[in-house]
């Protein structure tokens, strides 16, 4: 059974940082591409970034383009996304998943999820 674990969420002043991990069970991460995405109240799941299998290739949303990075240990099955400069409009709930086999910006390409973790950003 494939578990995936965020953490890391928490509340944060605006332009504060924090770090997310997200921990992997019953999936060997090195053979499949990660993302991040988030979703606020009222809003539909936003692509923020993502890594492929070997950590090389990235993609960012150009609304945190800058400010966020993503990365990948695949020897500890997590993969972790690393935010600066926080703002109020980064509030939402923080998702990783696993890709089916592409790397990509559409939660269509995306079969496992995790539960997630909020993030919430005061001015």
């Amino acid at each position: 059974q494939v578990q995936l674990v965020e953490s890391g969420g928490g509340l944060v002043q605006a332009g504060g940082s924090l770090r997310l991990s997200c921990a992997a069970s019953g999936l060997p991460l090195s053979s499949v591409p990660m993302g991040w995405f988030r979703q606020a109240p009222g809003n539909e799941r936003e692509f923020v970034a993502a890594i492929n299998w070997s950590g090389r290739n990235t993609s960012n949303a150009d609304s945190v383009k800058g400010r966020f990075t993503i990365s990948r240990d695949n020897f500890k099955n997590t993969v972790t996304l690393q935010m600066h400069s926080l703002k109020r409009e980064d509030t939402a709930g923080y998702y990783c998943a696993a890709s089916k086999g592409l790397l990509a910006s559409s939660p269509d390409s995306y079969v496992y999820w995790g539960q997630g973790t909020q993030v919430t950003v005061s001015s």
